[in-house]
């Protein structure tokens, strides 16, 4: 477990909803193109399965994207993820949207982003995670920047900051050793 400041404490252990992005969060960032136009992308499983134990946690998770695959939407129905915003051009209109839909307050919601698109909603939620190799702009406004890059497990630490953060973490991975 990692040691938690006061102030990074205190926001995640607010969270009611985690929103991601999904191209360098979820994913390395890469696309890749097949000839028939159909894209490609890699998920990494540790993040899949802190999402579920977050979940079981009793966050509530979501995803606004501005790209539109149909991979992610896959991914999201094997995740069970709350809430799906694809092709979306304005993420503070869908932040709205989802924040009134999901029932909780800008403090309520973590969001982790990459780029200066994720700007409008990590400026205004209550936890902004950017990943590492986010864009210079991105990082300057978030309170915590994973170590692990997007694609390669980043996800799966933001579940587990805010599990710890909420004192549930501990519990959650004794159950895989009883």
């Amino acid at each position: 477990m990692q040691t938690l400041t006061p102030e990074l404490q205190r926001r995640a252990a607010a969270v009611k909803l985690l929103i991601l992005d999904v191209d360098g969060v979820l994913t390395d960032g890469r696309i890749f193109i097949r000839d028939n136009g159909e894209e490609i992308k890699s998920f990494h499983t540790l993040d899949g399965h802190g999402l579920k134990m977050l979940q079981a946690a009793g966050v509530q998770t979501a995803i606004i994207t501005g790209r539109d695959a149909p991979s992610v939407g896959i991914r999201v129905k094997q995740l069970g993820i709350n809430y799906y915003f694809k092709g979306i051009h304005d993420k503070r209109a869908a932040y709205a949207e989802l924040r009134q839909a999901a029932g909780v307050s800008e403090d309520e919601c973590a969001f982790v982003g990459d780029d200066v698109v994720d700007l409008p909603v990590m400026v205004r939620c209550g936890l902004p995670v950017a990943v590492p190799q986010a864009h210079w702009f991105t990082l300057q406004h978030a309170a915590y920047v994973t170590q692990n890059d997007g694609g390669k497990g980043a996800v799966r630490e933001v579940c587990d900051l805010i599990m710890q953060a909420q004192g549930k973490l501990e519990a959650a991975l004794n159950e895989y050793i009883k």
